[in-house]
């Protein structure tokens, strides 16, 4: 059928404006199904510091009863060691065969439970005088480790957060951790925190907050500042180290090689307060 160029022009622009219309409305609704979000952002006030090993790779770090328990690295130097809050003493130790690379750890009863690197074995040791009580296994590699009281939660270096039984040590589900639609890798240092996993981002100066329901980040701490560049001579000498004090509500930080430890408060960023 043959068409006058005018009744062409017309249908042609009432086409354009369908195709117009359905665009905005597509783009309306994708907007309304995923609104955008502003994750909250926090920094830190520092309340006291404490003497640190600046020869402890620290790679795991825990509170219980006015004593630190924190795990170290490297081949050759991994160890669990016991340490005086207020001076920094290792009062306490056992160290890993030089093939274990050891990482994170966490208290779980009257036990002490500690990763390794690339070894995929684990070690559980007595709370009391740091026997050896058993190992296990697991695939992957093994990087942070916190407990929820009947759960461990284990980080590997993506973005999942691996929850195992308590007992077995078998995975029994996993978490992976985003911030709106991006996701949140390497993961490292864990530590749960009044109903939070707190989570140092590897080689950042940054702490996620992260919910135990769905991995969804419910904030970023920043701790840029807290250690002076000129203690940081080996370019591993990054933040890894959380570990909270439930009862008198502290919560502490450290990093591989430094020589101080901090307590800190978090307080939202719009506060400005260090």
């Amino acid at each position: 059928m043959n068409w006058e160029p005018g009744t062409r022009m017309r249908r042609v622009s009432i086409k354009l404006c369908l195709v117009l219309l359905l665009f905005s409305y597509v783009l309306g609704e994708s907007a309304h199904q995923t609104p955008s979000r502003h994750t909250p952002e926090y920094v830190f006030k520092t309340i006291r510091s404490f003497p640190h090993d600046p020869t402890a790779f620290t790679q795991g770090l825990a509170y219980r009863d006015g004593f630190l328990y924190e795990g170290t690295g490297r081949n050759g130097h991994s160890s669990i060691r016991k340490l005086r809050l207020e001076t920094g003493e290792v009062v306490q130790h056992v160290d890993l065969p030089a093939e274990f690379f050891g990482e994170g750890i966490t208290l779980f009863g009257n036990k002490i439970v500690q990763l390794t690197w690339q070894s995929g074995k684990g070690f559980v040791y007595d709370l009391d005088d740091f026997r050896l009580l058993r190992e296990f296994s697991y695939t992957g590699e093994g990087w942070g480790l916190t407990t929820n009281g009947s759960e461990i939660l284990m980080s590997d270096g993506t973005d999942e957060i691996r929850v195992l039984d308590g007992n077995t040590f078998r995975e029994k589900r996993w978490l992976r951790v985003h911030d709106g639609r991006n996701a949140i890798t390497q993961l490292n240092e864990l530590e749960m925190v009044e109903g939070e996993i707190f989570a140092n981002v590897w080689h950042t100066n940054r702490i996620a907050r992260i919910s135990p329901l769905d991995g969804t980040v419910t904030g970023w701490i920043d701790l840029t500042g807290i250690l002076s560049p000129i203690y940081r001579l080996d370019e591993e000498a990054v933040l890894n180290g959380i570990a909270y004090d439930p009862v008198g509500k502290r919560l502490f930080v450290t990093g591989k090689l430094w020589p101080r430890l901090f307590e800190i408060q978090v307080v939202p960023k719009s506060s400005s307060v260090k």
